[in-house]
């Protein structure tokens, strides 16, 4: 494994990415490069988003375990839907930041570039990243809870704050509830199928995950095994670490040190694709 760790550090973790640790990733970074990122909380944290796991991920008393499951809903659907609507209110607040532009700046400039993210705030979209696969849905869109014959499977309401909580069906006048993934339920198959797909790449990189919450802790193995060149950028060491072939963790700053990591890459590829047509 590619590990560049600084005087400083101890363990996986460095203070300042290294030039020789940029300049491998840079090195990937071809125009015809097949390139997909897997993201996590960790990218949106600096949008001011908590991460679930993190610090901030408690919420009144509740864990996000305790709220986002099916079980959780039938027992109390105006409390899942409070943390839901306070979430959005929290999400409508913030704006994407400077990983988040860099990955849309990539979706530009390689033509097989994919983004699969854990997160369901939308932030990758709005900062303009194309072919975003939602691994876990999105907490823009809702669904009818009793899955009424009339209604689409999901639907896009960007109503913040809801008026009403539960927000009604409008198609049956039931209950809806949040267009994601929750604890204990399948990943859609069509997800599963392009992300699959999308591992089958030259550069795969993990961005601000904990690599902890499978099937989308699986991809990086299946990547791996399809003979991808492995990158982890994160504010720290995870289960991943050892399992990756470059290893960049830089914690001072939050996810803007992230942002660093990627934006230094994509320099470092510029200057050096702009050196070969001399």
């Amino acid at each position: 494994m590619l590990q560049q760790t600084s005087p400083e550090s101890s363990g996986l973790q460095f203070t300042v990415p290294t030039k020789s640790a940029v300049d491998q990733l840079a090195a990937r970074l071809e125009p015809q490069s097949r390139i997909t990122v897997v993201s996590d909380a960790g990218v949106s944290a600096a949008s001011g988003i908590p991460t679930l796991r993190g610090p901030g991920g408690l919420w009144r008393t509740h864990r996000p375990e305790q709220l986002a499951t099916p079980e959780a809903f039938r027992r109390d659907p105006t409390l899942v839907w409070e943390w839901y609507d306070w979430r959005r209110q929290q999400v409508v607040a913030c704006e994407p930041n400077a990983a988040h532009d860099v990955l849309a700046a990539w979706s530009r400039r390689y033509g097989g570039f994919t983004v699969i993210t854990q997160n369901v705030d939308g932030l990758h979209e709005r900062a303009g990243t194309r072919d975003v696969i939602r691994f876990h849905g999105s907490i823009w869109e809702l669904g009818c809870w009793d899955g009424c014959a009339d209604a689409p499977r999901r639907w896009r309401d960007n109503i913040t704050p809801f008026p009403k909580l539960p927000p009604p069906c409008p198609y049956c006048g039931g209950l809806t509830r949040p267009g994601v993934v929750w604890f204990g339920e399948p990943i859609d198959d069509d997800v599963i199928s392009r992300s699959l797909e999308a591992t089958d790449c030259d550069l795969f990189l993990t961005v601000g995950t904990s690599a902890l919450v499978h099937p989308a802790a699986g991809l990086l193995q299946e990547a791996k095994a399809r003979g991808a060149f492995t990158v982890e950028v994160n504010l720290e060491s995870t289960p991943a670490s050892d399992l990756v072939d470059l290893t960049c963790t830089d914690r001072p700053n939050g996810s803007s040190s992230t942002s660093r990591v990627l934006d230094a890459a994509t320099g470092a590829s510029s200057l050096r694709t702009d050196s070969d047509r001399l």
